[in-house]
């Protein structure tokens, strides 16, 4: 199980770091009703990854991604597809970057998440972690990776848990420092807010292009071997 935890913390750790969805829990935490919004916005997106990342164990189970506790063939196939994929993303989120960090704009559906109903805060949460471009390929690999490390069904919820829980922490984060210091965190989450939203494209960029590289090396090391 130490294995399978240590091969998906790189993926987790890609996860956390979603700019836009740190964006919009805190403007859902500026909102009224912050605290309980901010709460479904978190399990959702809790949620998203959970469901998406038992799938995905339950696609490995049947489908025998793991021979003598050695990665099947087909895993590491989808490893290197998933990580041409991020690549890809990499090159289109450099190129379409502004060139001035502070004319970078947000989505339009932003401007209206004072108006959300808790369903579809909900649903947010959920569409930002299992349908994102970035996480749903890093979490589909994961549990990949899981259920290719030739372990128990247990320790394979216990990994996918674990790896859930650290994904979420860029999230969590902003709820967790709302929820223990109330009002005070308004200049906290403000500046947090404004560093991700400029930034958003570059870091993106960046991330898709490391971990793409991380899952064709991966991937490449599972079909060689």
């Amino acid at each position: 199980m130490g294995h399978a935890v240590g091969d998906v913390l790189g993926l987790a750790a890609g996860v956390a770091i979603s700019p836009l969805p740190i964006v919009a829990i805190i403007l859902i935490l500026a909102t009224p009703q912050g605290r309980a919004n901010g709460t479904l916005f978190a399990l959702g997106w809790l949620l998203g990854l959970a469901v998406l990342g038992t799938i995905m164990l339950a696609v490995g189970g049947p489908g025998g991604a793991s021979t003598h506790k050695h990665p099947a063939t087909w895993v590491g196939a989808l490893k290197l597809a998933l990580g041409v994929l991020l690549v890809l993303f990499a090159v289109r989120q450099w190129r379409g970057r502004p060139r001035d960090p502070s004319q970078a704009q947000l989505p339009k559906w932003m401007a209206a998440i004072d108006h959300f109903t808790p369903a579809k805060v909900l649903g947010l949460g959920l569409l930002l972690s299992a349908a994102n471009a970035k996480n749903a390929p890093l979490t589909i690999a994961a549990g990949a990776s899981i259920s290719s490390a030739g372990i128990s069904v247990p320790q394979q919820i216990g990994s996918l848990a674990i790896f859930v829980v650290i994904a979420s922490l860029g999230v969590l984060a902003p709820l967790a420092v709302y929820l223990c210091m109330g009002e005070r965190a308004k200049s906290i989450l403000t500046g947090w807010r404004n560093w991700a939203a400029q930034h958003n494209t570059a870091v993106m960029a960046a991330l898709f292009l490391v971990l793409g590289l991380k899952l064709c090396g991966d991937g490449i090391s599972v079909i060689a071997s």
